[in-house]
């Protein structure tokens, strides 16, 4: 069993194709695949009516409440809702890193999401966030490359990302961990 995992998605995140239909939260909850697991849904799916009940299931099953945000465009609406801990998109914009400030305000964990696909500069990052290495995307880059310069620099997450069943592991991204000396900080 997973210490914990914060980078799970279920079927709230409805417009993402990658979502299979048995990936509920119910689910989740009752595979355990961690000790610590918070649902991390992309916010943009969740806001309006969605959001309440988002929350309330993921309250009943005892998970911790966070969210996916997808760059700057989405960080002033994010910050009104009571999420325990941000999951976020740093694309290479100037905009996107003053996003991190504004989720920085508010006291929650920040943690950059798969910065490789994204093209995150992790130089503009600031030391308070978390970076993530995931299972999903690590593999598709040269993460030794990528991350050497950094650890020792910042705290590292991993996460599964996982929008399906099969893809609750931490098994890639342990691999990585190991490879680079950084160990997955616990955060609840």
């Amino acid at each position: 069993m997973l210490e914990q995992d914060l980078h799970v998605h279920t079927t709230f995140s409805t417009g993402d194709s990658a979502i299979v239909p048995n990936q509920k939260i119910e689910f989740i909850a009752s595979v355990k695949h961690a000790k610590i697991i918070g649902i991390s849904d992309h916010f943009d799916y969740l806001t309006g009516n969605k959001f309440d009940q988002y929350k309330a299931e993921v309250q009943k099953y005892g998970l911790i409440l966070g969210t996916e945000v997808d760059g700057a465009n989405w960080v002033d609406e994010a910050i009104q809702f009571p999420f325990e801990y941000y999951i976020y998109h740093c694309y290479d914009h100037p905009r996107d890193y003053r996003g991190i400030e504004v989720l920085l305000s508010t006291g929650k964990p920040v943690i950059i999401a798969h910065p490789q696909a994204l093209d995150t500069n992790l130089n503009k990052i600031p030391l308070d966030c978390y970076i993530e290495i995931n299972n999903r995307y690590v593999w598709r880059f040269n993460w030794r490359e990528y991350y050497t310069p950094f650890v020792g620099k910042f705290r590292f997450i991993l996460g599964s990302d996982a929008h399906q069943p099969n893809w609750l592991s931490h098994s890639v991204a342990e691999y990585v961990a190991r490879e680079l000396k950084v160990s997955n900080t616990l955060l609840f």
